[in-house]
C-alpha cells in the first residue's frame, strides 16, 4: 500500500519537472548577467548624457591634451612676473643707494651742493659745450594753512595767482599810506594788503575800503609797531612775512613811500628766490662792476681787482615761498633781534656774503630789477629829470628812498607822471636840503 516517491533529480528517466526548469533558467540568467556586466559595463543601450566615470575620463584626456598649452602660458606668466620682480628689485637697490648716499652726506655734514641736488631730483649728465644751464628757480614749499588759518582765508580772497603786494604801516605815516593806496587803486592793482601795526591804521584802512590785516597781539611786535620809526618798523617785516611765505604766497614787499605807475606783476621774472630793486644809480652801481684798488707800495702787484655792487633796497623786493627765502627771513630777523643794525645792511649781507670758515652762506638765487622801471629817487632827481629821452620813460614805480621830504616829492611824482606837469620836479634839489 505504501508508495515510495522519487525526487526529480534522482530520477533517471522521464521529463524534467517545472521547478527544475525554473532553477536552470535562473542560473543561466545569472551567468549571462555577469558576462554582459563584464563586457558592457555601460549597458547595451547607452544614453545621450555621459556617465560620471566617462566624464571624468574625458576630462582627464582633455587635460592631458591641453597640458602643453597651459604649461606654455604658465611659463610666460612666470617669466613676466620674474621680469617685474627684477625691475622692482633694481628700483629698490637704486633707492637704497640714494638713501645711503644722503645718509652719508648728512653724517659728514659736507658737500652742501650735493645734498641740495639730491633733495631736488635725479642727477643728470652734462650736455654738450654751451648747452649747460644751472638750476635757477628753487621749488616752492608745500603750503601750511595751520600756521595761520585766519590769514590764509584773507589771502585767498585778496591775492591773484598766489601773489600780492604787502605793506606794513602804523598811524605815523597815514598821509603817505593814503597816497600809496590811491595810486595802487588808480593803476588797477587788486591784490594788495596793509598789515596794520596799530588800531588807528586798522580803522583808517577799513574806512577807506582798503584790505587790512591785524596780527594777534604780540608785545614784542606791537610795541615797535606803535611807536617805532621807519627803520624799526621796517625791521619787523622779516618776522611778519614768514607766515605769508609759509602759507605758499609770493610777496611783493613794499614801503609806503612808493608811487605806483604801472602794475609791477607784469614786469617780474619770477626766476629767483629774491627779486629786488637796487639803490644803484647807474648800470655799474646797480648791476655790479670791477673796482680796481690801487696800493702803490706793492709795486708790480699794486692793483687789486674787487667786485662791487650797490645794495638791494629792502623796502621793495619780490620774494617767493622757497626754503632759501624763508631761511633769509629767519637769518635777518634773528640778527636784528640781537644786534643794533640797519635792516637793509643785514638783508644784503645775508644775501651776498659767501660761505667761509666759521660761516655758512645763504644759497639763495637773486635778481636785480631794472633800475629805470623800478626807480629809486636818486635816479629820478639826479639823472632822469635832466635827460630829455629818459623823461619820456614811464617807470613801474618810483621809490622816494633817498630823500627825507618824502610826502612832498611823492606828490610831485604824481604831478609829473600822472597829471603831465613837466615842471613838477624842478623845485627840488638832487639831494636833501
Amino acid at each position: 500500500m505504501r508508495l515510495r516517491r522519487v525526487g526529480p533529480l534522482t530520477r533517471g528517466d522521464g521529463p524534467p519537472s517545472r521547478g527544475s526548469r525554473i532553477a536552470m533558467a535562473i542560473f543561466i540568467g545569472i551567468i549571462l548577467g555577469c558576462v554582459f556586466a563584464f563586457l558592457f559595463p555601460d549597458g547595451l543601450f547607452r544614453s545621450s548624457s555621459p556617465s560620471p566615470s566617462r566624464t571624468q575620463d574625458a576630462a582627464k584626456w582633455s587635460q592631458f591634451n591641453s597640458a602643453p598649452c597651459e604649461s606654455l602660458e604658465r611659463t610666460n606668466i612666470l617669466k613676466s612676473e620674474l621680469a617685474s620682480l627684477s625691475e622692482k628689485n633694481a628700483e629698490l637697490k637704486k633707492q637704497v643707494r640714494e638713501l645711503t648716499m644722503k645718509l652719508q652726506l648728512a653724517e659728514q655734514g659736507k658737500d652742501q651742493a650735493q645734498k641740495q641736488f639730491l633733495a631736488l631730483g635725479v642727477q643728470h649728465k652734462a650736455g654738450p659745450f654751451g648747452t649747460v644751464r644751472s638750476l635757477r628757480t628753487n621749488p616752492t614749499i608745500i603750503p601750511d594753512e595751520s600756521v595761520n588759518p585766519r590769514l590764509a582765508k584773507m589771502l585767498e580772497k585778496v591775492s591773484v595767482q598766489k601773489e600780492l603786494i604787502v605793506a606794513l604801516a602804523n598811524s605815523n605815516v597815514r598821509e603817505m599810506v593814503e597816497l600809496w593806496f590811491e595810486n595802487i587803486k588808480r593803476v588797477g592793482i587788486p591784490n594788495y594788503l596793509v598789515v596794520a601795526l596799530d588800531d588807528g591804521m586798522e580803522n583808517f584802512c577799513k574806512s577807506k575800503g582798503v584790505p587790512v590785516y591785524r596780527r594777534k597781539p604780540d608785545e614784542g611786535v606791537d610795541s615797535i609797531g606803535r611807536t617805532g620809526g621807519n627803520h624799526a618798523v621796517s625791521g619787523l617785516k622779516f618776522r611778519i612775512l614768514r607766515e605769508f611765505l609759509q602759507l605758499g604766497y609770493s610777496i611783493l614787499l613794499s614801503d609806503v613811500d612808493i608811487i605806483y605807475l604801472q602794475n609791477p606783476f607784469n614786469h617780474l621774472y619770477r626766476d629767483s628766490d629774491v627779486e629786488s630793486m637796487s639803490d644803484g644809480h647807474s648800470n655799474m652801481t646797480a648791476y655790479g662792476y670791477d673796482d680796481v684798488f690801487d696800493e702803490p707800495k706793492m709795486g708790480w702787484a699794486r692793483y687789486a681787482h674787487t667786485m662791487r655792487i650797490w645794495v638791494y633796497n629792502s623796502g621793495f623786493f619780490y620774494i617767493r615761498p622757497t626754503i632759501p627765502s624763508i631761511e633769509l627771513l629767519d637769518r635777518v630777523a634773528s640778527r636784528l633781534s640781537r644786534e643794533k643794525a640797519w635792516d637793509q645792511q643785514v638783508f644784503n649781507e645775508e644775501l651776498f656774503f659767501p660761505s667761509h670758515p666759521g660761516y655758512d652762506g645763504l644759497h639763495a638765487s637773486r635778481r636785480t630789477m631794472d633800475m629805470y622801471l623800478f626807480m629809486n629817487s636818486k635816479v629820478l632827481f639826479k639823472t632822469v629829470r635832466k635827460d630829455a629821452n629818459l623823461r619820456k620813460l614811464k617807470p613801474v614805480i618810483v621809490h622816494l628812498n633817498y630823500h627825507p621830504d618824502k610826502f612832498r616829492r611823492m606828490k610831485a611824482v604824481v604831478e609829473f607822471y600822472v597829471n603831465g606837469n613837466q615842471n613838477a620836479l624842478d623845485p627840488f634839489p638832487d639831494g636833501s636840503e
